[in-house]
């Protein structure tokens, strides 16, 4: 992400125009995105300038890395002049990597200066049109020739987001110093909070996928250790907050101070995206944010009291899947590897292929005519090790958006109504079975219903950010006992159960005193 072009004042949001390919707009619009370039509007940058607290500082040393036009410098600027308690000096250190947006940026902290004049602050700023990650590892990894010895006690950020491949340049500088992360944005932030000083500030804006999931369990692990969750702000609506880049991705702003104690309470915040919209604040326990038992350390975003409850509520399922003698998995069959033994139809040299699309209304409709994607897939020896034997699975998909009724949707695989001896899930799929074989019909019931309620769809929310459902997120959910979930099982009926029935019986079962 790259901070816009966007002047001091606030200004009117702008009906997004439609870009065709051939026009500029629509080529600067990829070569934005390209680079992971996403527009900070300008109310957004001044609630991200809104987070630092600390304004008896009497010299800012402030980090932008990622500057864009200056917009979130130019909102805390701002903010600097307004307080009573003004710093003596600001001093700026601001990087971007597209020359495009230099001159922008230089007239952006020209305005900076002219308003620290008038407030009697002193100001000064250095623009670095370089690469943040190449010109700063150096400085991480303690070089001995580098130039750069800044202990900023400040920082603002909108990384620009992108994922980096494995043997990208990228990868390979933040792995020399330590950082292991797949997303540009995870990169930039871990370097920041290497280079703040000891106490010092850090406002950044960043998708919510960072906060589950073992993608970024490694750079969550670090960043934890080091830094200080203060606040956290989420967005009701993937679309509002960069509504002119026209990106649908779930945001949060977070607030963090550089240290190892950690708070009593997070506050944690929501509001729509619009502009001007209401702010709602909460506070958590600092623990109910992030469980300091927890080992994979989930970040949970707990915004008001529904959510607390349902929280608390979880705490008292003490099972695990280990627990339960369940495993979860993905689905083993990832259907371009093996393309040329995958068949539209059924025949007798196959054995079903199950993907999303059979899901009907909690269990497997197989097969489907109408479905673009095949129904069978060959049994051979190339195949046979992606399948499974004939057996009672719980399938979760795994993949589901913010906006949909229930990010967790589970269906049930029953052999019985299909007739075949082996079967195979392709990997959109999380698959529960018991060491590669079935459950009993009476736990797979009882298990499908228990995730397939309301209260484990908002305990799930509060720590995922992103589309993809990871087995390692169903691993972490808290779970009834195996006899708890059997006499589920026996209460629900073959022909369908409504959610509200659903959730009344998943009430009275687990968490009625």
């Amino acid at each position: 992400m790259r901070t816009s072009t966007a002047t001091l004042t606030k200004q009117s949001p702008v009906k997004q125009p439609i870009y065709r390919e051939g026009d500029s707009s629509y080529l600067e619009i990829v070569r934005r995105h390209t680079l992971g370039q996403f527009l900070t509007p300008n109310p957004v940058a001044d609630l991200i300038a809104s987070f630092f607290f600390n304004f008896h500082r009497t010299q800012i040393e402030l980090l932008d890395a990622g500057a864009g036009a200056g917009a979130l410098t130019a909102a805390l600027v701002r903010r600097l002049c307004r307080e009573q308690f003004k710093p003596k000096r600001i001093s700026v250190t601001a990087y971007e990597l597209d020359s495009n947006l230099i001159k922008p940026l230089r007239a952006t902290l020209l305005e900076c200066q002219r308003i620290c004049e008038c407030a009697g602050i002193a100001f000064s700023a250095n623009v670095l049109n370089e690469d943040f990650i190449a010109a700063s590892v150096p400085v991480v990894r303690r070089d001995i020739f580098s130039s750069q010895t800044h202990n900023f006690n400040m920082a603002i950020v909108n990384p620009p987001y992108r994922k980096i491949s494995s043997d990208s340049l990228e990868r390979s500088l933040l792995e020399s110093a330590g950082i292991e992360t797949s997303n540009l944005y995870t990169g930039f932030v871990a370097i920041i909070s290497k280079l703040l000083a000891k106490g010092g500030e850090l406002a950044a804006i960043t998708p919510r996928s960072f906060c589950n999931g073992p993608y970024f369990k490694a750079f969550r692990v670090n960043f934890l250790e080091t830094m200080s969750l203060r606040r956290i702000h989420g967005f009701e609506s993937r679309s509002a907050a960069f509504r002119d880049d026209d990106v649908l991705q779930e945001n949060v702003i977070f607030h963090a101070v550089k240290t190892r104690s950690k708070p009593e309470h997070v506050i944690v915040s929501s509001s729509s995206g619009e502009p001007d919209s209401p702010i709602t604040k909460h506070k958590v326990a600092y623990r109910e944010v992030v469980d300091p038992e927890d080992s994979d350390k989930f970040i949970h975003l707990i915004v008001d009291d529904v959510h607390t409850r349902v929280k608390l509520a979880m705490r008292h399922l003490h099972g695990t899947l280990n627990d339960l003698g369940i495993n979860v998995s993905t689905g083993r069959v990832v259907d371009f590897r093996v393309r040329s033994f995958l068949r539209q139809y059924p025949g007798t040299d196959t054995v079903p292929l199950i993907y999303p699309c059979h899901f009907n209304g909690g269990s497997v409709s197989w097969p489907k005519d109408s479905s673009h994607k095949p129904n069978a897939i060959v049994k051979n020896e190339q195949t046979f090790e992606l399948l499974l034997p004939a057996g009672v699975y719980v399938l979760v998909k795994r993949f589901s958006a913010k906006e949909e009724r229930r990010r967790i949707v589970a269906s049930i695989y029953n052999p019985h109504r299909i007739g075949a001896c082996h079967v195979g899930f392709e990997n959109h799929l999380n698959v529960f079975h018991s060491k590669g074989h079935g459950l009993s019909m009476t736990l797979a019931k009882g298990l499908a219903a228990f995730l397939n309620s309301t209260i484990v769809d908002l305990c799930f929310r509060e720590f995922s950010g992103h589309t993809q459902i990871n087995a390692t997120d169903l691993r972490h959910l808290n779970y009834p006992s195996r006899a708890a979930l059997e006499r589920l099982g026996r209460r629900i009926d073959d022909s369908g159960t409504h959610q509200h029935e659903l959730d009344s019986l998943v009430e009275d079962e687990f968490f009625s005193s």
